[in-house]
C-alpha cells in the first residue's frame, strides 16, 4: 500500500522532485530535497509537508524547512520564526494557511500555493 495516493506520486515524478516519504505517528512526512527558494538564503532547502491521516479529504497545512531559510537581509520571513521538532529534527515552520477544498485540492494544488508563497519573498 502506498503512503500517498498514486496521483501524487505521479505528480512528484512528473515534476522531477527528489523526495522521500516516511510513515510517522498518524501522518506521512513528505520531504522534498533541494527545494528552490530563489529569493531567500540559502537558495534551496529540504521542504517538509505533513500529510495527515484522512488525506486527501483532510487538509494539508503549513510547510517546514531545514536549514532555516531567511530573507537576504538576514531576518526571518513573515510568520517563519517557530521551530517545532518533527521526526527527531528541528524544522523552521512556515505558517501559511489556505482554504482546503476536499475532493478538489491535492498535493499538486498545495505545492502550487507553497511556490506562490515562496515567490512573494516576504
Amino acid at each position: 500500500m502506498a503512503l500517498i495516493p498514486e496521483d501524487d506520486i505521479e505528480f512528484l515524478d512528473e515534476k522531477g522532485f527528489a523526495y522521500g516519504l516516511v510513515q510517522a505517528a498518524g501522518e506521512v512526512h513528505l520531504v522534498l530535497h533541494k527545494f528552490p527558494f530563489p529569493k531567500y538564503r540559502p537558495t534551496e532547502a529540504e521542504l517538509l509537508i505533513r500529510i495527515p491521516a484522512g488525506y486527501p479529504q483532510a487538509a494539508l497545512d503549513m510547510f517546514f524547512t531545514i536549514p532555516d531559510v531567511k530573507l537576504p537581509s538576514g531576518g526571518f520571513p513573515n510568520r517563519c520564526d517557530q521551530h517545532p521538532a518533527i521526526g527527531g529534527k528541528t524544522w523552521q515552520q512556515w505558517s501559511r494557511h489556505s482554504t482546503w477544498r476536499a475532493g478538489v485540492d491535492s498535493l499538486r494544488t498545495f505545492l502550487s500555493a507553497v511556490i506562490r508563497e515562496i515567490d512573494k519573498g516576504i
